[in-house]
């Protein structure tokens, strides 16, 4: 393998890594914004009373 086959390949990676966590993270905001409308309409299980410490 040449040198610049070996950095083609070495580029190739670098943005499939790249994609990959891009589009991990795409998904976890899609997650994230159709988990909301859910989750919103649910009652709390925990009140404020609830938490052992309370920061302010």
């Amino acid at each position: 393998m040449t040198g610049i086959e070996a950095d083609a390949r070495e580029f190739t990676e670098k943005i499939d890594l790249l994609l990959d966590e891009r589009e991990s993270m795409a998904m976890m905001k899609l997650s994230e914004q159709s988990l909301s409308t859910f989750l919103g309409g649910e009652p709390d299980l925990h009140t404020i009373r609830d938490v052992r410490v309370v920061y302010r």
